[in-house]
């Protein structure tokens, strides 16, 4: 029952760990591509194109800003798992 109840809380702290390295870049990418598709919608430019460049650039910069962060977060978890992983060894 311990090995049960410990493998539920891994998984349950790996979906919230899944969650907070991609909302940064889930987020950013839906305000760019809100913002222009209302430009897009305001002006009747109806380019396919434009949205991706745009995004691709928010999209770099968010992980220049959040990507340290976003790796010591997998890290940090990842060295969770191996001590888990030890302790279940003995």
């Amino acid at each position: 029952m311990d090995d049960t109840a410990s493998l539920l809380a891994l998984a349950d702290r790996m979906l919230w760990v899944t969650a907070l390295v991609a909302a940064p870049v889930l987020l950013a990418s839906l305000a760019v591509g809100l913002v222009v598709g209302i430009v897009q919608a305001a002006t009747s430019v109806n380019e396919q194109t434009l949205t991706f460049v745009p995004k691709l650039a928010v999209i770099a910069l968010v992980l220049v800003v959040f990507g340290a962060s976003m790796l010591g977060l997998v890290g940090d978890f990842m060295n969770e798992i191996f001590q888990q992983i030890a302790e279940t060894g003995r």
